[in-house]
């Protein structure tokens, strides 16, 4: 069964996430699919039949490898939920017709839980309208919260930015300190996950302490716990920085992001936007205390540093894309490929695919007994999972001092 193969990105972009783009075209073009087809901002461009020929901009292996190094979702992504198919079958029609117009046989989607869900729907649809077209997730997410897989492409770089940005932080911050210490307060990415935050402990080693307390929203978050430990370490130390999940949330559920300026924004899966965690307790600090406090809130920052890609990350979201790609062509669906581990070191993996209704909709945290020091901490467990995540460099292609990157606005010239 030939036909055409199309591939989306959706959610939140990663590093990495261009490699599985890279790693299902390379899989397309050595399996014979006919053309290859990439969706303008996801499902919901390929609703409005916006489609991509990836012709038009990748043409060999130097255009894969620029691709590579891109930040961002080269294609374009979104944030749309398809809705549930009882009541909706018109959507769900909608979306085949587009395929047979143009003849796609295989789709691919590179996302996070959400995205896993609309593959779940659509094979879903397939099956109960013994509709031949296959459906296969590549995972994608910085936040590292599919199950059944050891950890996702996108997660590794993430760590490796937020570890290097943070020893850098704790260096800045040493050197100020002679009479009061000043309190550098971090916010990084994690909404019910403290996955990315946890990886700011990697910062610890022979030349830098680590940060002095983290907090991850598994646990809940005592303010005045925070206050009397900020304010002991200030008699103790010239310098203390701390750093904390966006949505750590205090025992009453309310986020913490939430007692200072609350923003309302949800998005269409029903997220709040959570921003401001760092800003109101650096000034809860200053206000309790009068120590010079800092607040830094990575942001976006920690998603799209491409030049700082972890080479294990990057070759493992190419992988999975591709291992994705040919399991489609070769007739399987409804399910999303895995990355085990076998071995910490030296590090060694493999692959698998798992169905789709195991993953989509489930969120993995961090294991609790890997939060240590009565939620103010992690073990050396998770130092010793992730620290094989972050090694290794992809280096980015230079002109003019800056990295380039392939975008939509450079057709290949045929």
């Amino acid at each position: 069964m030939k036909g055409n193969v199309i591939v989306g990105q959706s959610g939140g972009p990663t590093a990495v996430i261009n490699s599985s783009l890279a790693g299902v075209i390379k899989a397309a073009k050595k399996n014979g699919a006919g053309k290859i087809y990439g969706m303008h901002h996801g499902i919901e461009g390929f609703l409005k039949e916006d489609l991509i020929d990836i012709d038009d901009y990748i043409t060999g292996p130097d255009d894969l490898s620029l691709l590579r190094r891109t930040p961002s979702a080269f294609l374009g992504s979104c944030r749309y939920k398809l809705p549930q198919i009882e009541g909706n079958e018109d959507v769900y029609d909608k979306i085949f017709e587009i395929m047979e117009k143009y003849d796609i046989m295989y789709f691919l989607y590179i996302g996070g839980n959400d995205s896993m869900d609309t593959i779940k729907m659509l094979s879903d649809y397939a099956a109960m309208k013994e509709k031949p077209q296959k459906f296969m997730g590549v995972p994608k997410t910085i936040d590292n919260d599919l199950p059944l897989t050891d950890h996702t492409p996108g997660y590794g770089s993430a760590a490796k930015y937020i570890a290097t940005s943070m020893k850098e932080i704790i260096r800045d911050n040493e050197s100020f300190g002679a009479a009061k210490p000043t309190v550098c307060i971090v916010e990084i990415m994690g909404r019910h996950a403290g996955w990315l935050t946890a990886a700011s402990v990697l910062s610890r080693g022979e030349d830098c302490d680590g940060p002095d307390l983290i907090y991850l929203p598994e646990v809940p978050f005592d303010l005045d716990d925070f206050m009397e430990k900020v304010k002991h370490l200030a008699e103790t130390k010239s310098s203390v920085v701390i750093a904390v999940s966006e949505g750590i949330s205090l025992a009453d559920g309310r986020f913490v992001c939430e007692l200072g300026n609350s923003n309302d924004y949800v998005d269409a899966f029903g997220h709040k936007q959570l921003s401001g965690c760092a800003s109101f307790l650096a000034n809860k600090v200053t206000q309790e205390t009068g120590l010079k406090s800092r607040a830094i809130e990575f942001s976006t920052l920690q998603r799209c540093a491409t030049h700082m890609a972890s080479r294990a990350d990057v070759t493992e979201a190419l992988d999975v894309g591709y291992i994705a790609c040919e399991a489609a062509m070769q007739g399987q669906t409804g399910m999303m490929v895995t990355i085990q581990v076998n071995s910490r070191e030296p590090y060694m993996v493999t692959y698998n695919k798992y169905d789709i209704h195991e993953i989509a909709n489930v969120e993995r945290k961090v294991p609790h007994d890997w939060i240590i020091n009565n939620g103010t901490y992690v073990s050396d467990k998770y130092i010793e999972y992730a620290s094989p995540l972050i090694i290794g460099t992809i280096l980015p292609y230079y002109a003019g001092g800056l990295p380039r990157h392939l975008t939509l606005k450079n057709k290949a010239k045929k």
